[in-house]
């Protein structure tokens, strides 16, 4: 693994056969993302990026980073990556199991005592409820999995996720994580812990815990444990003022099937203070940062002489976690998440793919990933020692399926 902390401006791009690629192959990335959505104006731009045996071979900008403004994408662009945070703030709380704050299997209300009654959903309207006990409490590896109970506003599915919507749960980013916490503690459940698997606010209770546990903000944990130490120089909750020029314009899909701008980044929210540290989907980051979370992962938990994880933390996490080895299609009621469900399973915090056959897209057992709601993603395959991030801001993510064309280029480049 290379020993150089890269920035956006300095990304080493090797030749692709050194590390077992196919230049030809991969330049069809660039000519299927321009042929088939920037020409056709489906998009706005894109940025792609290969790394394989600790060594960026493919680096591709393509299109814009604001139509508005014709500014061209760049390699150092700053993009909203949602829950691709999600992975982050799973890992910076497995840093705090590995000194022994917490098990897997302790209650959440341990920590959070007002949430020791939870109920789960039977009938009614906020705030008039009727309510069943859970067959078991809520546990912090529930949490982490998604199999909480928990939801999300934007399911559009439900009484409950309805309340959310009401009570505006996880969108005032002048509240704290505090106060989300406490309004849950009002708010059935979908189902019981462990029923079942729902995409949800959960990763930001995570967030929570995360403050409970270490006492320090969320903001301030993720910038001296992990992108100091990684070398994480362009993430975070907020884009400063002198990072502005770099920051992409957020789009979504207008009726002409066009992008329609969704988030102008001279006006946007994520310019402005917030205390509300959303460990589900608050961060802003570059490919280059990421790529260096990503290289800790591949790592086996260390970067450049620092450690972050032990080596088997980081294989409980990437295992999948839900009841008896069943992949998402048993246990998934959501109408969303960001992966498919066929042939996969759900560790600490990421996708983990089980059957490449039964999934019908090409790629190694083992490998694990997420994505963010504006259509950026990522992948870390061990067994290939491959990294791909890919980043473009189109929501939402599911109107077109980069990640599943991108492996379908990606991995037949594997020559070696």
């Amino acid at each position: 693994m290379t020993q150089a902390t890269e920035t956006a401006e300095s990304i080493h791009v090797v030749r692709p056969e050194s590390v077992g690629l196919c230049s030809e192959r991969l330049a069809r990335i660039e000519a299927h993302m321009t042929r088939r959505y920037i020409a056709p104006r489906k998009i706005a731009g894109a940025l792609t990026l290969v790394a394989r045996k600790g060594e960026v071979a493919y680096l591709s900008a393509v299109g814009e980073m604001d139509i508005e403004r014709s500014k061209p994408m760049t390699a150092d662009t700053i993009f909203r990556i949602y829950s691709m945070t999600k992975p982050i703030t799973s890992v910076a709380l497995m840093m705090l199991y590995e000194h022994g704050h917490f098990q897997l299997d302790d209650p959440v209300y341990k920590f959070i005592p007002e949430w020791r009654n939870l109920g789960v959903y039977q009938l009614g309207n906020h705030p008039n409820w009727v309510t069943s006990p859970c067959e078991r409490p809520m546990t912090i590896r529930d949490l982490l999995t998604h199999t909480s109970g928990l939801t999300y506003d934007f399911m559009e599915r439900t009484n409950v996720d309805r309340a959310y919507r009401r009570l505006d749960i996880g969108r005032d980013r002048q509240k704290d994580l505090r106060s989300m916490v406490e309004t849950l503690a009002g708010v059935p459940l979908e189902f019981s812990p462990g029923t079942a698997w729902n995409y949800s606010v959960a990763s930001d209770v995570v967030g929570y815990l995360i403050e409970l546990i270490s006492g320090m903000p969320l903001d301030a944990y993720f910038q001296e444990q992990i992108f100091e130490p990684l070398g994480m120089v362009d993430t975070g909750f907020v884009v400063p003022a002198d990072k502005i020029n770099r920051f992409a314009a957020n789009y979504t899909r207008g009726r002409d099937k066009r992008p329609r701008l969704e988030d102008d980044p001279a006006t946007s929210v994520y310019t402005q203070p917030t205390s509300f540290f959303s460990g589900g989907g608050g961060l802003v980051s570059t490919a280059a940062d990421y790529l260096q979370f990503c290289r800790m992962l591949l790592g086996h938990g260390e970067l450049n002489g620092h450690r972050l994880l032990g080596r088997k933390t980081l294989e409980l996490m990437t295992s999948n976690h839900l009841p008896n080895g069943q992949d998402l299609t048993d246990l998934a009621t959501g109408a969303f998440s960001e992966t498919t469900y066929e042939g996969v399973g759900f560790g600490l915090g990421f996708s983990v793919q089980l059957d490449p056959a039964k999934s019908q897209i090409v790629g190694s057992p083992g490998e694990f990933a997420w994505g963010g709601a504006a259509s950026t993603a990522f992948w870390v395959d061990p067994s290939e020692e491959l990294i791909t991030i890919f980043m473009t801001q189109l929501m939402p993510s599911r109107v077109f399926n980069f990640r599943g064309q991108l492996k379908s280029i990606i991995y037949p480049a594997i020559i070696d």
